[in-house]
């Protein structure tokens, strides 16, 4: 099924200089990035993206570590692309994900703070994340109507 997710290659993505390497292995999974961009996230955007993660005690690493540096958003479309971004990116903790997988090759295996990348786990949240940092794209379709 068509479909279109959100990814976001996290401060620690960026400063490796994966864009290039992320994109290549999407399109060689039949996805397409329609949308890219570099972003600076600030304290609020963060905290709508993690609000299930506030009470945590680890939050403050997290949002300190977003906050870091540039994070490069893009929206990925094609069959299936949910599934197949985030089995394109492995396991959330680096250490666990497999050989092959952008976390299991570039992620930091002490920290699972530092994992490269993000994806949309569902096509409900990628909307509301695709949403969340593409607002432009929902104001040019209500120019549209």
């Amino acid at each position: 099924m068509e479909e279109r997710t959100y990814a976001m290659l996290k401060p620690d993505g960026v400063r490796k200089q994966l864009l290039d390497e992320v994109i290549k292995r999407f399109e060689n999974a039949d996805l397409k990035v329609s949308h890219v961009k570099e972003m600076v996230l600030d304290e609020e955007i963060v905290k709508q993206h993690y609000a299930h993660l506030l009470d945590k005690p680890f939050y403050p690493t997290l949002e300190s570590f977003m906050l870091s540096g540039p994070v490069i958003a893009m929206i990925v479309e094609g069959d299936n692309a949910v599934s197949k971004v985030r089995e394109l990116m492995g396991a959330t903790d680096s250490k666990e994900a497999l050989p092959g997988t952008i976390r299991g090759d570039y992620g930091d295996k002490t920290c699972c703070t530092y994992n490269i990348i993000h994806g949309s786990d569902s096509v409900h949240n990628a909307e509301v994340e695709i949403h969340r940092f593409y607002p432009e794209l929902t104001k040019e379709k209500q120019k549209i109507r």
